[in-house]
């Protein structure tokens, strides 16, 4: 027998322990996303994690704040870290500098730094990214199996510094598939093709749609959905809002499939594409922008996964988490406002009050 001297409460959990369990989740994801989609995942990586750190160190001492506590507790690399999953791989260098230190610099120290930022710094990053250069934002490699020239690691840093291949290749070169044209992502696809026309059950004929979601993608999701569960086994986030999001995505998605299955996209279809599950468990539970309260963590996820879908549906964008994300994010202080638990025994006290004055 083992004897625990007092006192017995738990050691809180350190936030640089909490950042290095969400990068720690994210590793099967990342590893879907080498093998189907090449090393500039980890180029890129390597490139946004490396800004994160120069920049936070930057804007902390023109704010003259110590540095290196900030720069330990991790927030900055996982902002960069994230950014790098969702954007594309061959994505040019200064794009993905110029995300990452306008996260770091406008969406985090803007409003103060950690803990007091209102928008999820490395979705306003990408968003800005979107809405600046939504070609190369939706220029994505084909997938492993269905590409025409696969490309290597040295060819990728190649594509991200210069623009071209080792070998002089251009970028337009490494995006093709198999049949001869420029791959784009099953969302993307279905999107261009629904909008010239096309009905579902002839869109979904192409290589790029098959399984779940699409050749790629939907493995993507399911390791990312492996992480998720993890943070959520070890209490590192908690379940409403994943929970909130996905069944948010499956009663919009499903109310439009049933309405009409020939022009909208089945809840399966969008549970494993683009990146939903990694906006679910790895964005959107972002403890500082989400909101903090039982009933508000269910509307908050609810509401994204409402917008997302509505968004692929009929916006211009073919995928919509980081959107969806912000939009909510706004909501977050009304939500934490009128969700408010009430105070233990509070209630039980008003009615004893009412109770003793009835008896006089």
């Amino acid at each position: 027998m083992s004897l625990i001297s007092s006192p017995f409460a738990k050691k809180p959990t350190s936030v640089t322990e909490l950042m290095l369990w969400v990068i720690g989740a994210t590793l099967p994801g990342l590893f879907a996303l080498v093998y189907f989609y090449g090393f500039g995942v980890i180029i890129n990586i390597i490139l946004a994690g490396t800004t994160a750190i120069v920049t936070e160190a930057l804007i902390l001492k023109v704010r003259q704040r110590p540095i290196l506590p900030s720069l330990f507790d991790g927030s900055a690399l996982v902002t960069a870290w994230l950014l790098a999953l969702a954007i594309p791989p061959l994505l040019p260098w200064w794009m993905t500098v110029l995300g990452v230190s306008f996260a770091i610099v406008f969406a985090k120290h803007v409003y103060g730094g950690l803990g007091n930022n209102l928008f999820n710094p490395a979705m306003v990053g990408y968003v800005l990214l979107l809405i600046s250069f939504p070609l190369e934002m939706t220029s994505w490699l084909p997938p492993a199996e269905l590409a025409q020239n696969p490309v290597g690691f040295l060819d990728a840093l190649s594509y991200i510094f210069t623009g071209t291949g080792f070998d002089g290749q251009s970028i337009t070169a490494a995006r093709m598939g198999l049949d001869g044209f420029t791959m784009a992502t099953p969302l993307d696809h279905v999107k261009t093709e629904l909008a010239q026309g096309y009905r579902l059950a002839e869109i979904e004929t192409h290589a790029v749609i098959n399984g779940l979601s699409g050749s790629g993608w939907q493995w993507v999701n399911l390791g990312f959905l492996a992480g998720g569960l993890v943070l959520m086994f070890r209490k590192v986030i908690g379940w409403q809002i994943p929970a909130g999001v996905l069944l948010g995505m499956i009663i919009m998605s499903l109310a439009l499939f049933i309405t009409d299955s020939d022009h909208y996209l089945s809840p399966n279809f969008h549970l494993f594409a683009g990146a939903t599950m990694l906006g679910a468990f790895f964005i959107a539970t972002d403890p500082v922008t989400a909101s903090t309260t039982p009933k508000g963590r269910w509307i908050f996820g609810f509401g994204i996964g409402v917008i997302t879908i509505l968004i692929r549906t009929f916006g211009g964008y073919p995928d919509a988490i980081a959107f969806a994300v912000l939009l909510m994010n706004m909501t977050v202080p009304m939500l934490d406002y009128y969700t408010k638990p009430k105070v233990y025994g509070h209630k039980a006290k008003a009615n004893n009050g009412k109770g003793d004055s009835d008896a006089r």
